[in-house]
């Protein structure tokens, strides 16, 4: 595309639309909207321009639901439509991926074989994201037929399960934290402390997802999460989990059904995710609230990778330099409402809604990305004891 290229009048009023059936506000949640992200604006003048004369070919691509910019009436996804006109390159996008366990548990028989999975892109959470490459079933990423790499997030750009990010691009980002009912807490949650109050007891859930939960708990004990860590201070973590679930504080360790419970009242108080919490507030009139503890939150992705089966790289890495364009970045991230990995996006979202560009959910200040940590990569011994301990903590 050419360079700063403007969403089109139509593509431009799709995503409004999309943000009017939302309902989406400025300003929510206790992170504040002060500032904007540490250099925001791209680094990158080298933008690769796109043409159906050069393109080509398929691309299959395996993504979570309700994760790509979608538009109802036409039941299509408008930057992808996109891309592929631009291209000519086709891509067959599924919804595939709903848990990263049973994901891997589809396709390991073939990548063990080395045969085709039926994906050229596959995105998955970090911890997942790096099972797959040290086990070499993902391919090195050719650094210069990506060239907006380089926008990504200074806080993405180096993480311990990919370091340089040669296997893997953040697809969006998020926060484990504090989400509340503001009218049954109106003086709402900063501390675990403050989350494990006599007042919440019975009315506490917190996520199945072993690092975010155990994440938070750490922080709380003082534990660096990105750091080397001990099994004993893991452990540890363990016992204050398992104490609060039977003394009753905790009624449910769940995915993201939580929202339902927030909801009806039967939950008042979790240890939450930042987008959820968001589209919670956005659709019940500021009800609900979110922050990031002060001890820590955790921050996690949803990275893009092309398996080692793939026959596709080229195209795919197309596809992963696409929406890694500022303002393609910004149109997805109108949709989702997560964390946009993108540099020069949040300039380019002032173009969509200027409000969305001010949301600390979509692009949290330098000083809040600050307060959050990403879980270490476990070795695979470490990740069968810890995964075990929490599941027998949580009755799993």
């Amino acid at each position: 595309m050419p360079k700063n290229n403007p969403l089109s009048p139509k593509m431009l009023e799709l995503v409004r639309a999309q943000l009017s059936r939302r309902g989406v506000i400025a300003g929510v949640g206790s992170l504040g909207a002060a500032g904007l992200l540490a250099g925001c604006g791209t680094k990158s003048d080298s933008k690769t321009s796109l043409s159906a004369s050069t393109g080509g070919g398929t691309v299959r691509w395996a993504n979570w639901t309700l994760y790509l910019d979608y538009d109802s009436k036409t039941k299509s996804y408008p930057t992808l439509d996109a891309f592929q006109k631009e291209s000519g390159i086709k891509v067959s996008y599924k919804e595939d991926v709903d848990d990263n366990d049973s994901f891997y548990g589809k396709v390991q028989g073939q990548l063990k074989l080395g045969q085709d999975i039926g994906y050229d892109i596959v995105t998955l959470t970090d911890w997942m994201a790096g099972r797959w490459i040290r086990l070499g079933y993902t391919q090195k990423l050719d650094a210069a037929a990506i060239p907006n790499k380089v926008n990504i997030l200074d806080k993405l750009a180096t993480v311990g399960f990919d370091n340089g990010r040669n296997n893997s691009l953040t697809w969006q980002s998020g926060f484990a934290g504090f989400g509340w009912n503001k009218q049954k807490l109106p003086g709402g949650i900063k501390t675990v402390d403050q989350l494990f109050a006599p007042a919440n007891k019975g009315k506490i859930e917190v996520l199945s997802e072993m690092r975010d939960t155990m994440g938070i708990i750490l922080q709380f004990q003082g534990v660096d999460i990105e750091s080397n860590f001990t099994e004993a201070q893991f452990m540890n973590g363990i016992d204050f989990l398992q104490k609060k679930i039977s003394d009753g504080f905790i009624r449910k360790v769940v995915g993201n059904s939580y929202k339902e419970d927030l909801i009806s009242g039967d939950a008042v108080a979790v240890i939450g995710w930042s987008g959820d919490m968001f589209q919670l507030a956005t659709e019940n009139d500021g009800k609900f609230d979110f922050a990031v503890p002060e001890s820590g939150g955790t921050l996690w992705s949803d990275n893009m990778m092309i398996p080692s089966t793939s026959k596709n790289k080229l195209n795919a890495e197309k596809v992963m330099n696409y929406y890694y364009e500022p303002a393609v970045a910004a149109q997805v991230a109108a949709y989702v409402n997560y964390i946009c990995p993108v540099k020069g996006a949040q300039a380019e979202m002032e173009k969509i809604d200027p409000k969305l560009a001010n949301s600390p959910y979509i692009f949290p200040t330098a000083s809040t990305l600050k307060t959050t940590k990403v879980f270490r990569t476990l070795t695979p011994a470490e990740e069968t004891t810890f995964t075990t301990a929490f599941q027998k903590a949580t009755g799993n």
